[in-house]
């Protein structure tokens, strides 16, 4: 039977129409083409993470199955090799783990949810995923983009921090769009483990909210800005290494509370490397006059308060303890080694140098320090 040319375009249409929302899986039905109960919640999702802020979100997303309103409908994980925080917690609540790759079937999961993992993921495994793979990244993308955002927040002093849920994009981390983003303003003295368990939190519930709504959030989602993006790499440490010539107390304040509870901050003494502990703060009205100024890795002993106290570029910072061979208080410094390289009159405070460590050959003590606490949050 013969059909006019008009006749043939609207048959090829229709059939278009219908094969269309099966070939583009159930994210077509987010965009409102069709109305059918399938593009809600619950949902089956697999989870990839490695470390305690990534336990968060599991932990939420594993008491959403057990709820009145179950957002998520089956879970299952995805952890790398080793004893990892999450793939304990998939075995402590009897969740199915596999291994990276994981060997998944088209559309076998609905969603994919990725916090901390440390993995590029490719094309051909985003693409299982009708809905996509969202990640869970602390910090106000694309600000911070990188394996450890958490530690350069803090290095740098931001005031402002935040989390971002986004979608996954293959070959580059951290660039994809935005589905939901909140700020959280950082209170003073923080340190990264701190903001580390307060965004973890945080991220677990904007988590849980974007499922329950994810229709509403990838049609809304939105680009990344152009502007402002920075780069968080791993924390390696080579950063320990104080440069008393250039760091203010500020500067060291900062480093200390981003990476000190992990990596001791650096310095040498008489071509020894001393890490050093229990950092106090700033110090003020510290040395008597009478020595005038005085050179940066300039160190003294206050015996009233039990601190090393060390001048860098603007000021003194103090120290309660130090590791040399083994630990040390700041008494035991004095007497073992302060006291007896410097002999100071009788009732004034023993000091020395301190040495910046801005002469260290690759291979002294410059290697990747693992860190993985918001690491790699995708």
């Amino acid at each position: 039977m013969w059909v006019t040319w008009g006749r043939a375009v609207k048959l090829l249409r229709s059939q278009l129409q219908q094969w269309r929302p099966l070939c583009l899986g159930r994210e077509y039905l987010c965009l409102g083409k069709v109305d059918t109960p399938s593009a809600k919640p619950p949902w089956n999702v697999l989870f990839f993470g490695t470390d305690h802020f990534a336990v968060e979100s599991l932990k939420v997303l594993s008491t959403s199955r057990k709820s009145d309103d179950p957002v998520v409908q089956t879970l299952e994980v995805v952890a790398l090799s080793g004893d990892v925080p999450v793939k304990r917690f998939a075995h402590q609540n009897s969740l199915p783990v596999h291994s990276w790759p994981p060997d998944i079937s088209h559309r076998q999961f609905d969603v994919g949810v990725v916090v901390s993992f440390g993995c590029l993921l490719p094309q051909k495994l985003i693409s299982k995923f009708p809905f996509g793979i969202l990640n869970v990244h602390p910090s106000l993308l694309p600000r911070w983009r990188g394996p450890a955002p958490i530690f350069h927040t803090i290095m740098q002093g931001d005031e402002v921090t935040g989390v971002t849920v986004m979608q996954i994009r293959p070959h580059r981390f951290d660039v994809g769009p935005i589905l939901s983003q909140e700020v959280y303003h950082i209170q003073k003295k923080l340190t990264s483990d701190e903001l580390g368990e307060v965004l973890a939190v945080k991220g677990a519930e904007m988590l849980i909210d974007t499922l329950k709504n994810l229709c509403e959030k990838l049609q809304n989602k939105k680009e990344q800005n152009t502007m402002g993006t920075t780069f968080a790499p791993k924390i390696n440490k080579s950063l320990s290494w104080l440069v008393w010539e250039e760091q203010t107390t500020e500067s060291i304040d900062c480093l200390s509370r981003a990476i000190g509870s992990r990596i001791p901050l650096r310095t040498l003494w008489m071509g020894r490397t001393v890490k050093l502990l229990d950092y106090v703060g700033r110090c003020h009205n510290v040395v008597p006059g009478k020595f005038g100024k005085l050179l940066p890795g300039s160190v003294f002993y206050l015996k009233e308060s039990n601190i090393l106290s060390v001048r860098c570029k603007d000021g003194w910072v103090g120290f309660r303890s130090v590791l040399l061979k083994k630990r040390l208080t700041a008494a035991d410094f004095y007497n073992g080694y302060l006291h007896q390289s410097v002999k100071s009159p009788y009732g004034q405070p023993a000091h020395g140098l301190f040495v910046s460590g801005r002469t260290l050959q690759p291979n002294d003590d410059n290697s990747e320090h693992k860190i993985n606490v918001t690491t790699r949050p995708t």
